[in-house]
C-alpha cells in the first residue's frame, strides 16, 4: 500500500526534530514501513496498519506540537508508552533497537551483534562470549533499556562479579557503595548513553534500574525483569549456577563473557565455559560467540588482541 501524509499549516521542521531526529525515532518503531519525507509531504508504503498508525502517531506529534516549544524523540516514545505493544523480532540490517540521547539510533553493527539481538527475541536465556570491545555488554543493555521502554518488563538488573572483593576493596574510600562503583562503572556507562542522567537516577531511586555485585542477587526471584550478568567468566561454577537460578516469570537473562580474561587468581575455576557446555543443548537457550573480527572499537583494539592471544597460545 502506498499514501501520502500531508502536514498543513505547520513548519515539517517543527515535527521532524532537528536532523530529522524525531522523524527517524517514530520510523523506528515501524521497521518494515518505507518512509520519504520530502518537504510538507511524507511518503509512506508498506502494510495497511502501519500506513495507518504511523499517521496517527503523526496527527498526535502535531497536537502535542501546540502545547510545547520543541518536539524531541522522547516525544515519540511518550506516544508508545502504556501500548500493549508485543514483543518484535527485530529485522536484520539497518535495525534500530532503541534510540539513545538526542535520538541517536543504536543498532547491531556486524552480524554477530544481529544474531545476538535475534536470540534475545527467541530465546530467555542468552550467552554471549567473545573477545573485549565487541558489544557484547553494550547490545544486552540496548535489549534491556528497549524492553524498559516498551513496557516489556519491569525492571533492569544489571550485575557483575567483585573478584577483588577482599584486600583491595577494603582501601578503596567510602562505604560499600562507594568501593563497589568502579567494578561497575562500564554499566552505568552504557546506561548514560541511552537515559537521560535524570530519568536514569530517578529509576534507580525507585529499582526501576538495578546495578549490584553478583553476591547481592542471592535468595532473590528475579521475574518480569532483563537481568545482565556481565564478566561472567570471573564467576566461579557455583555462582554462575546460582545466578541463572534466579529466573523468574518473563525474565530475561542474557550472561556476557570473556574466556581470555579471567581475573580469578585460579583461572580454571573459572565456570563460564563449563556452565554453557552443561546447558547449551536446552532449548530456549541460546549461545553467541563473537570474534577478534568483530570488535567494534578503535581499529587498534582488534590488533591488540590478536597480538595477546598468539602469545597466550
Amino acid at each position: 500500500m502506498k499514501t501520502t501524509v500531508k502536514l498543513e499549516n505547520i513548519d515539517p521542521v517543527e515535527i521532524y526534530g532537528a536532523g530529522n531526529r524525531v522523524l527517524e525515532a517514530l520510523c523506528g518503531w515501524f521497521p518494515q514501513l518505507k518512509v520519504v519525507a520530502r518537504g510538507e509531504e511524507i511518503m509512506l508504503e508498506g502494510s495497511e496498519s502501519d500506513c495507518a498508525g504511523f499517521e496517527e502517531k503523526i496527527r498526535q506529534l502535531v497536537q502535542r506540537r501546540l502545547h510545547k516549544r520543541n518536539l524531541t524523540p522522547y516525544d515519540v516514545e511518550d506516544l508508545f508508552d502504556g501500548e500493549n505493544t508485543p514483543a518484535r523480532m527485530v529485522p536484520a540490517g539497518d535495525s534500530v533497537i532503541v534510540h539513545g540521547l538526542d535520538g541517536k539510533p543504536i543498532r547491531a553493527r556486524n552480524k554477530t551483534q544481529e544474531d545476538m539481538v535475534r536470540a534475545y527475541f527467541e530465546n530467555d536465556l542468552i550467552f554471549a562470549v567473545g573477545p573485549a570491545g565487541t558489544g557484547k555488554t553494550y547490545i544486552a543493555i540496548a535489549l534491556a533499556v528497549r524492553a524498559l521502554k516498551r513496557r516489556e518488563i519491569k525492571r533492569i538488573i544489571l550485575t557483575r562479579p567483585a573478584v577483588e572483593a577482599g584486600e583491595r576493596l577494603g582501601f578503596l574510600p567510602g562505604d560499600l557503595k562507594d568501593k563497589l562503583d568502579p567494578y561497575l562503572q562500564p554499566l552505568y556507562d552504557a546506561l548514560g548513553d541511552m537515559i537521560p542522567a535524570k530519568k536514569l537516577n530517578d529509576f534507580m531511586e525507585e529499582g526501576i534500574v538495578q546495578i549490584a555485585p553478583l553476591a547481592y542477587m542471592r535468595g532473590r526471584t528475579l521475574d518480569k525483569a532483563c537481568v545482565i550478568l556481565d564478566e561472567a567468566q570471573n564467576t566461579n561454577i557455583g555462582q554462575l549456577k546460582m545466578f541463572l537460578t534466579r529466573m523468574g516469570c518473563d525474565a530475561k537473562f542474557i550472561v556476557t563473557g570473556d574466556a581470555s580474561q579471567i581475573d580469578l587468581p585460579d583461572k580454571r575455576e573459572s565456570g563460564l565455559m563449563h556452565g554453557i557446555n552443561l546447558v547449551k543443548d536446552i532449548k530456549g537457550i541460546s549461545c553467541i560467540f563473537f570474534r577478534t573480527e568483530d570488535i567494534v572499537r578503535h581499529p587498534l583494539v582488534n590488533k591488540i588482541v590478536k597480538a595477546f592471544e598468539k602469545t597466550e597460545k
